[in-house]
């Protein structure tokens, strides 16, 4: 079998950050909202006009809510409306997660990846809150998923690296394993090495300064600038895994 090339994932915030990830040349989009709380489901609106303008392939983030991943009845019924709306745009996947109250994969989340169809479907970062990572990455591949997004239970990919690793072995050919949080291209190449994983997510954000001629200083619970993801440190992320998977010649 053909070594897999390196694969960057950009979550994107915003239609804009989408737009400046394809931009980028960043192989795939993580669409979601409010990133600032770990993202959430997008608008209908920025879905369809997402739909309208960006060529990559996009995997929305089914989420109702930020907080823990313990989820009610209402809310897996929210998400499973959410994905047959995904189904119906023409995206090509899904990123979705729940836990039970113990830490385990919840079992109601095989009803999430049914409702998926025939649309790619990845494990979220609800893997890095559960109980034990290794039973929770069975869980998730009994479910069928093609993809889970970890840190390894770690605050950030690179401290969690070696935890990653042995996700990467133990899920072999079953399952990919894509390396998250924290990841920019300073850093990239190293949690490479380190993590053997072949797909990477971060945002590659930069601080957007407002436009706005007119602030209140009294708002200070209302920051004016914005987070955006940043062509430049997108393509900046592609050429580190760039020559991280190029074999020195000469």
């Amino acid at each position: 079998m053909a070594t897999q090339q390196p694969l960057l994932e950009i979550a994107a915030g915003s239609l804009a950050s989408a737009i400046a990830a394809q931009a980028g040349g960043a192989d795939r989009v993580e669409f979601c909202g409010s990133l600032a709380e770990g993202g959430i489901t997008p608008s209908y609106g920025a879905l369809a006009m997402l739909r309208e303008r960006v060529r990559i392939p996009v995997y929305v983030l089914i989420r109702p809510r930020g907080g823990d991943f313990l989820y009610g009845d209402a809310e897996f019924e929210i998400m499973r409306r959410d994905v047959e709306t995904c189904a119906r745009i023409g995206c090509e996947g899904v990123v979705i997660g729940a836990l039970d109250a113990d830490g385990h994969v919840d079992p109601r989340c095989r009803e999430l990846v049914g409702a998926a169809g025939s649309l790619g479907v990845t494990f979220h970062r609800a893997i890095d809150a559960s109980a034990d990572l290794h039973r929770a990455l069975e869980d998730i591949i009994a479910l069928g998923c093609e993809r889970v997004l970890t840190s390894g239970g770690c605050a950030n990919a690179l401290a969690g690296a070696q935890a990653i690793a042995g996700l990467v072995q133990q899920a072999g050919d079953r399952l990919r394993v894509m390396a998250g949080a924290g990841i920019r291209s300073a850093n990239l190449a190293q949690i490479a090495g380190l993590t053997r994983a072949r797909e990477f997510h971060g945002s590659a954000r930069a601080v957007l300064r407002s436009a706005m001629r007119h602030l209140n200083p009294a708002l200070q619970d209302l920051p004016p600038d914005i987070e955006q993801t940043s062509v430049a440190e997108v393509r900046a992320m592609k050429e580190a895994l760039q020559a991280f998977s190029s074999p020195p010649t000469g």
